[in-house]
């Protein structure tokens, strides 16, 4: 079996818990610089709150709106070596709110990427499978964008930035005819936004609709390739019952994120920093919705175990009888290598 070349996921992937103080505000611990930022109160309703290199962490986009990209100089005001720095806007900083943080390693503020027929500007880290594109697009169907990974993504998740549109979702479960949108409920809807073309190792396809390819616009691109050990991106089927599928990852599971693709229900995305920390993860977060952090502990929702994830929950939401549910998770520790996991 050929080991992870991740020995460390938290050195590319890192949740860190904060408490606002409306001030100057250095958040460290995170373990590395992070390329992007994506913060959510918790114990107060409040957007969705994200931030990257690529564009400067002085501009913001909220997964639970349409928005277009917004400038706050009082959030993010820095990107630091152990984490990032915030100034005192309340979005991101408010006096005595706990907060939750993901960040993630890419590479910096990006360089120019010529692969596809659309140029654009890419941060990727090779090792972990994960990139920050921006472009611009140029209304052409079957325009493809370089996306740096060096191997086929997974996911990609693309928001207009400099106007009012929808975030879309490309997951290799639902295949390149498909797709959802972060900020909404929906169900999978088949459409062209991604021209009807699998992703390759160096570039994704997208097709004419403004969503993602508007003459003259700006565009954002977050794109996940599989790394073992570290990352998983699949489907499961749900059965109804407390006794839900178990969903072999490879690893302890630091981060899953879960929608159902079958039918209109929410994201819900768990952590293992967050109340309840050890089994069962009871939880939530919605990057659809404003709401504050769900910690209903009625809801035995999932296992983080040492090689995947357990559904404890008949929940709809991520367990309906017969419902197909997409996932995507990061690591705390691989099972295998140098850096075993260990059960919870």
């Amino acid at each position: 079996m050929a080991y992870t070349t991740i020995k460390k996921p938290s050195d590319y992937f890192n949740t860190k818990l904060y408490t606002g103080n409306g001030s100057t505000n250095a958040i460290t611990g995170v373990g590395f610089q992070p390329d992007w930022v994506w913060i959510k109160k918790r114990s107060a309703t409040g957007s969705h709150c994200l931030f990257d290199a690529v564009r400067g962490n002085t501009k913001r986009l909220q997964s639970n709106t349409t928005g277009a990209e917004t400038t706050e100089t009082t959030a993010i005001t820095s990107f630091d070596s152990d984490g990032f720095t915030l100034g005192s806007g309340g979005t991101a900083n408010g006096s005595g709110t706990t907060l939750a943080s993901w960040n993630w390693l890419a590479n910096g503020a990006g360089a120019a990427n010529t692969d596809g027929t659309i140029s654009s500007t890419v941060s990727a880290n090779t090792t972990s499978g994960f990139s920050i594109v921006q472009y611009t697009g140029n209304a052409s169907a079957g325009a493809t964008i370089g996306h740096g990974l060096g191997s086929v993504p997974k996911m990609v998740i693309v928001k207009k930035t400099n106007a009012v549109k929808d975030w879309n979702v490309y997951h290799v479960s639902m295949g390149a005819t498909k797709g959802m949108y972060l900020n909404l409920t929906n169900a999978e809807q088949t459409h062209t936004n991604w021209n009807n073309t699998t992703p390759t190792s160096s570039v994704f396809s997208i097709g004419s609709d403004d969503q993602v390819n508007g003459s003259g616009q700006t565009y954002i691109a977050y794109c996940f390739a599989e790394k073992q050990g570290f990352s998983k991106f699949g489907s499961y089927t749900g059965n109804d019952g407390l006794d839900g599928p178990f969903i072999y990852t490879g690893f302890k599971p630091a981060w899953v994120m879960i929608k159902k693709s079958s039918q209109t229900a929410s994201w819900l995305v768990f952590d293992n920093k967050r109340a309840n920390p050890f089994n069962e993860i009871t939880a939530d977060l919605r990057p659809d919705s404003s709401q504050a952090e769900d910690t209903d502990t009625s809801y035995n929702d999932l296992d983080f175990v040492s090689n995947g994830f357990k559904v404890r929950e008949d929940n709809g939401d991520i367990n309906a009888s017969g419902q197909a549910y997409i996932y995507m998770v990061f690591a705390e520790e691989p099972l295998v290598g140098d850096n075993p996991a260990t059960a919870r």
